[in-house]
This record gives structure tokens, C-alpha cells and sequence, in this order.
């Protein structure tokens, strides 16, 4: 009798929209960073870094490109895939605990709620802070999800997306440094 090890075959956890999701884990790692490239007609570019500290996971973006001395949504979504020439393949915003969309520092918002970048004169964001609900494992790992740059300013009312207009520019939150 032939006897088949169903373990050793990997397994790929399919969403609803067919999408391949990320399976938690416990990664170890310290940084996590994405390179964000402009969709399709636009020019959004940059790179957003997320670091474990003892308040939190820091993040810090420098992203050019942008509106000059406006405001751009700024959020996490749910695939990491930016295949779609206008992002639409990341899905929407990471919201695993099913909140309503918010700022970043409201109690009640979504995990990928991650506010605004206030672009200057030259059209570049340069944004740091700390975020205490993100988390770099586990079931709400932000892991190989999508992080997008928003046309529009984030109003932070407007359900479920912040009314924050097309996707300018998008990247795939992936591992930047080992222990």
C-alpha cells in the first residue's frame, strides 16, 4: 500500500477573490520595506520602511512624485499585488478585525489606516511615526500585503476607503533585514 505525505505539499490559502493571502507567522525580522512604483499615467515612487521599536512598529516613508503641497491617503491593503496598471489587484484596505475606516490614531479604524502624506513644494512626503496597532506577525502580520499612495487626501469619514481618490503609486511589503 502506497501512502502519499500530504504535509510536505505547500499550501496556498485562497481568498474569496482568488487572490493567494498571506499565512501568519512569526517572521523574526526587525524591518520590513517597500519600494513603491507609480500606476499606470502617474508618478509616485518612493520607499516605505516598517522597524519594530518598544512602542510599536515605526514607519517612515520618502515617497516624490507626488501632488506638490497636497495631501495623499495612505494605506495598507489586503494583496500584495500591484500587477493591475491601476492597483486595483491589492484589494482593499487591510482590515482583518472588520473596523470602520478611520485616522491612524482613532481607536476604531481600519489596521491599513495609515493616514495622510503631506506632499511639499517639490511634490515629496516624508513621513515618521510610530503606529501601536500594526503588527510585523502573527494572524494581522502586514507581511507581503500592499501599501498604496492615494491621489487624493485621506477624509478619514468616508466608507470604507476615506474617499482618498485613485492609486498613484503601490508596493509590496516584503522583508528588508534578518536578524
Amino acid at each position: 500500500m502506497k501512502r502519499t505525505l500530504l504535509a510536505a505539499i505547500p499550501v496556498v490559502v485562497l481568498t474569496a477573490c482568488g487572490q493567494p493571502d498571506v499565512v501568519p507567522h512569526e517572521t523574526g525580522v526587525e524591518t520590513f520595506t517597500a519600494t513603491i512604483v507609480a500606476t499606470e499615467g502617474n508618478r509616485a515612487e518612493g520607499v516605505v520602511n516598517f522597524r519594530r521599536s518598544g512602542d510599536g512598529i515605526v514607519v517612515s516613508a520618502t515617497i516624490e512624485g507626488l501632488e506638490p503641497n497636497n495631501r495623499h491617503g495612505f494605506h495598507i491593503h489586503q494583496f500584495g499585488d500591484c500587477t493591475a496598471p491601476d492597483a486595483t489587484s491589492a484589494g482593499g484596505h487591510f482590515n482583518p478585525t472588520g473596523e470602520r475606516h478611520g485616522a491612524r490614531h482613532d481607536d476604531q479604524r481600519h489596521l491599513g489606516d495609515l493616514g495622510n502624506l503631506e506632499a511639499n513644494d517639490q511634490g515629496v512626503a516624508v513621513l515618521e511615526y510610530i503606529d501601536d496597532r500594526l503588527s510585523m506577525d502573527g494572524a494581522h502580520s502586514i507581511l507581503g500585503r500592499g501599501i498604496i499612495v492615494h491621489a487624493q487626501a485621506d477624509d478619514y469619514e468616508t466608507q470604507p476607503t476615506g474617499d482618498a481618490g485613485g492609486r498613484i503609486g503601490c508596493g509590496v511589503i516584503g522583508v528588508a533585514e534578518r536578524n
